[in-house]
């Protein structure tokens, strides 16, 4: 069964979110049974290279007098699945390379490695992950050949990945991450308890739905 993740790296909700799904999944009797496929979802499509306002400044921009309020309980929820959200750390930035870097990984079976090094370094780390010798430096920790990490970066590989699941994100009418398309059902919540995305994954595997064509 493929269960697809939409997600963004800008998005904490999305840090939170791969920590349940983790959790879940290490429940789920069939785990050999599931496939995981990150998809792209740019949640900043405007923003440039050169990080700007925090991500916590930002959210006062959102929120107003409610801010603090949000801010603490994000940072809350994620310390409860073991998170450091350095919200007054991380500056948005646009993420178009970033996710080619996931594509790139997805190939050679790491995507989730690459994914969990890019979430760390913008969110716990501040890292600006639009700066190409900074996803060089993560490609490679995350296990990727740094040679290759370098020439993907310098070329336009995988663009035209990541736009595709833009498309499949408006198919899917996804317009928030993390999102989860199991089986290929309707998307729902990736940021649900472990209990309830646990229950979601089951009932996947033992209710089995046709999954739209396409990969």
């Amino acid at each position: 069964m493929k269960v697809e993740i939409y997600a963004d790296v800008l998005c904490p909700w999305c840090y939170i979110g791969k920590r349940r799904l983790t959790t879940a999944l290490e429940m789920v009797a069939d785990r050999d049974q599931v496939e995981i496929v990150w998809r792209s979802y740019e949640l900043a499509l405007e923003e440039g290279r050169v990080p700007g306002s925090t991500a916590a400044e930002a959210m006062v921009g959102w929120w107003g007098d409610q801010a603090s309020a949000r801010v603490a309980r994000i940072q809350a929820l994620g310390a409860a699945e073991g998170l450091e959200l350095n919200l007054h750390l991380a500056r948005p930035v646009n993420t178009f390379d970033a996710h080619r870097l996931c594509h790139l990984a997805a190939e050679h079976g790491q995507a989730d490695q690459m994914m969990e090094r890019l979430l760390r370094a913008y969110h716990t780390e501040g890292l600006n992950v639009a700066d190409p010798q900074v996803l060089q430096r993560l490609g490679a920790e995350a296990g990727l050949d740094a040679g290759r990490v370098g020439a993907v970066l310098a070329r336009d590989d995988y663009a035209e990945a990541v736009r595709a699941d833009r498309r499949r994100a408006a198919e899917h009418r996804i317009t928030g991450v993390p999102s989860l398309v199991i089986g290929g059902r309707p998307p729902v919540s990736g940021v649900q308890p472990a209990a309830e995305l646990r229950r979601l994954l089951e009932h996947g595997l033992t209710s089995p739905h046709d999954a739209p064509a396409g990969g």
